[in-house]
């Protein structure tokens, strides 16, 4: 399986995708520890993939989300963005209701 059949799969896999920096126990970059805490804080169920572990999916990701730096979000498949959009949505409340229209729509 090529990489970007590799991430399609992690995509279809989980509906909420955290594409980050070390893993959610030891972020490896503030940007990437950020976004997790914004995820958590909205009650987001999520499958972290740590990006430095997987030289592979660090060098594809960015050519396939067509955005340069890491974390990247996805959720349902779609590219939601990085840290600050995380952080913004969160802020709004939109991460939340976000979070909970895909809890909801696997129930």
């Amino acid at each position: 399986m090529d990489i970007d059949e590799r991430i399609k799969a992690t995509l279809a896999e989980h509906p909420i995708v955290l594409f980050m920096k070390g893993t959610l126990e030891f972020p490896m970059c503030g940007f990437s520890s950020r976004a997790a805490n914004a995820l958590f804080e909205a009650g987001a169920v999520f499958h972290a993939v740590n990006v430095l572990a997987d030289p592979q999916v660090r060098a594809a990701l960015p050519h396939f989300a067509n955005w340069p730096t890491f974390p990247q979000l996805f959720i349902n498949g779609e590219l939601i963005g990085g840290c600050d959009i995380i952080e913004d949505l969160k802020s709004a409340g939109e991460l939340s209701r976000m979070a909970s229209d895909v809890a909801g729509a696997a129930s």
